[in-house]
């Protein structure tokens, strides 16, 4: 391996190895277990009890000023104040309406949404049955769709049930008449009409998302500004940025690390200004939206409510609520409830809800790809396996060219080594020649690395497509129970998690990968190399989604399959001699040979 190519492959480790690292500890939220034990829960309810009820929200002191700084609208809910229990004279009465995909409970106390049933989704893992119901989105802590702060209309207000049919529902009161729609896509559309219009503040509620059961799980609001003539629409992902990043899981305690919860209250609320063409809260397999409005917002109020049983900085639920200057007569909303499913939130403008980021070009195709070779083999493992092969096939021909430099390369390395001794005082005639050489023997040094530079965005993408995938959630694969999860085989006595063979595996074929291909350099760097990346890859590896490991594994091992059949075909490259012709080179005559009268 020539100096060139040595610069070449360490930039390369060094962007795939930063970037990964990165997005696993952006990704990676908290990495330890609830604390169990009743005693422990004790003491924090008791210490809960005896805080101060009012009080900022813990966070460093650079963080409470941007935060200050940014919307002096930030608040802070009080944890431990009284909560009234409103008496009502009529009975809660629930509508639900279903289709093929969804069971959707409204309820007349606000006409709000109190659930959700996602039918295509189990609650765990394994097959849907009665002991593994259809996964439930519970919304009863902050209903979906709910109004806020319309006068003379509590969020809660009972409403009479004026009329129902297969796939709608008319809920009447006073001050207002509401019809939900259920449609295809996990969609509910609203139409309400008010009899007293008003120039009044209002807000609408989106519900709330739970924190899942995966250690990878995550809690988020994302948001696409309104954009105007002056300036275009732009995607926000508001755990990234203040007033929301000190709030939001995954950006507390810096990279991934955890971050003390004392003085922080149960409930915290933050309002964010600024119109958005559509507002969203999810976590990582699931969203609601509020994805299309009649009306233009003017900001939302977002809810955080952090676990109280742990003692750090960790989210429980998320809730927003979005803003409206005026009351109108009339006015529609498109609320989506289900999965985050690109084709689905691709109809509705909302693709980046998927946080692909500025990969999406490639993640895009690569979705497209793994549900198509599902739709031909219905196992998430075996459509992974296909997909595989396709990117290998795909990069055939630079893969192929790039072995073949390699051996080439190998092969005159006698030649570049006679050129060295040769002109190893020249360097200006020494890269001369050695071009020359190039140009003779056909040979591109750069062939062996734009092969592995035009695959980082391709793997970049499969990482982020594979980490999140809700086609993912729960699929089993031979001994894989969760392709989203690592394997996690023995944990109850095994460390670290539980016993993860595909990283193993991946480790094995990557130091068989680095044993076969040809080399120019040293050998002891190359049996280092053998070493140290199987290992930091095995490391980083481990406790990534199994469907990760799956496809590094696979490709690794087409790879090997490709390079035994390039050696069975043109045999072990053999060094050609490196024989070159001596040149007689005129010496320049020094100062000291002109000082004591020698000639050249």
């Amino acid at each position: 391996m020539n100096k060139t190519e040595k610069i070449v492959v360490v930039l390369l480790v060094l962007v795939l190895v930063g970037w990964l690292w990165h997005s696993f500890n952006e990704q990676k939220k908290e990495a330890a277990r609830r604390a169990e034990l009743a005693a422990q829960e004790a003491v924090q309810a008791r210490d809960a009890a005896n805080r101060s009820p009012v009080g900022p929200v813990a966070t460093n002191a650079t963080a409470v000023a941007k935060v200050a700084d940014a919307s002096a609208m930030a608040t802070n809910a009080v944890a431990s104040a009284p909560k009234v229990v409103r008496v009502h004279k009529v009975p809660e009465q629930v509508v639900v309406l279903s289709n093929a995909e969804v069971a959707v409970s409204f309820t007349t106390r606000g006409a709000a949404v109190k659930k959700a049933t996602l039918f295509g989704y189990a609650e765990g893992c394994g097959a849907i049955s009665a002991e593994n119901p259809p996964l439930t989105l519970d919304f009863s802590s902050s209903p979906a769709l709910a109004l806020e702060g319309v006068a003379g209309l509590e969020p809660d207000d009972d409403y009479e049930v004026a009329e129902q049919g297969a796939d709608f529902v008319v809920f009447r009161h006073a001050a207002a008449t509401r019809r939900l729609t259920l449609k295809d896509g996990y969609r509910i559309e609203l139409e309400e009409t008010f009899s007293t219009p008003a120039a009044a503040a209002n807000r609408l509620s989106l519900g709330c998302m739970a924190m899942g059961s995966s250690k990878n799980d995550m809690l988020s609001i994302d948001s696409m500004t309104a954009g105007s003539a002056l300036e275009k629409a732009k995607v926000l992902h508001h755990g990234e940025e203040e007033p929301l990043k000190s709030y939001l899981v995954g950006a507390a305690g810096g990279c991934g690390g955890k971050r003390s919860a004392e003085g922080i209250p149960e409930t915290s609320t933050v309002d964010v200004p600024g119109a958005q063409a559509w507002l969203a809260v999810k976590n990582r397999f699931f969203v609601t939206a509020l994805a299309k409005a009649s009306e233009t917002n003017v900001g939302f109020r977002a809810t955080m409510v952090r676990d109280m049983a742990r003692s750090d900085y960790a989210l429980k639920t998320v809730a927003a609520s979005a803003a409206y200057p005026t009351l109108s007569a009339k006015r529609g909303f498109t609320l989506y409830v289900g999965p985050k499913k690109q084709s689905l939130l691709w109809d509705l403008g909302m693709r980046d809800v998927m946080e692909y980021g500025m990969w999406r070009w490639f993640c895009y195709p690569i979705v497209w790809l793994l549900n198509a070779c599902h739709a031909v083999v219905p196992s998430y493992g075996i459509a992974i396996i296909l997909l595989t092969l396709l990117v290998r096939v795909l990069f055939w021909p630079l893969t192929h060219k790039s072995t073949v430099g390699m051996r080439r390369m190998q092969e005159i390395q006698p030649k570049l080594k006679a050129l060295q001794a040769r002109f190893k005082d020249n360097p200006q005639r020494l890269q001369q020649e050695t071009w020359q050489l190039y140009r003779t023997e056909k040979v591109n040094p750069m062939s062996s690395c734009l092969p592995m530079l035009v695959q980082i965005p391709v793997f970049i993408a499969l990482f982020n497509v594979l980490r999140a995938s809700v086609e993912l959630r729960y699929a089993p694969f031979l001994w894989i129970a969760d392709l989203s999860e690592p394997e996690g085989l023995f944990s109850s006595w095994f460390p670290f998690g539980g016993l993860n063979i595909l990283p193993i595996l991946m480790a094995a074929t990557m130091a068989l990968q680095s044993a076969l291909t040809p080399s120019t350099g040293d050998k002891n760097q190359q049996r280092m190399m053998m070493v140290m990346m199987p290992v930091m890859m095995l490391v980083m590896f481990y406790s990534f989604p199994s469907a990760l490991s799956l496809y590094w594994t696979l490709s690794q091992v087409f790879s090997i399959a490709q390079m035994w059949w390039i050696r069975k075909k043109y045999g072990t490259p053999e060094p050609k001699p490196g024989v070159i012709e001596p040149e007689v080179v005129d010496m320049p005559q020094t100062r000291q040979m002109r000082r004591h009268g020698i000639q050249k």
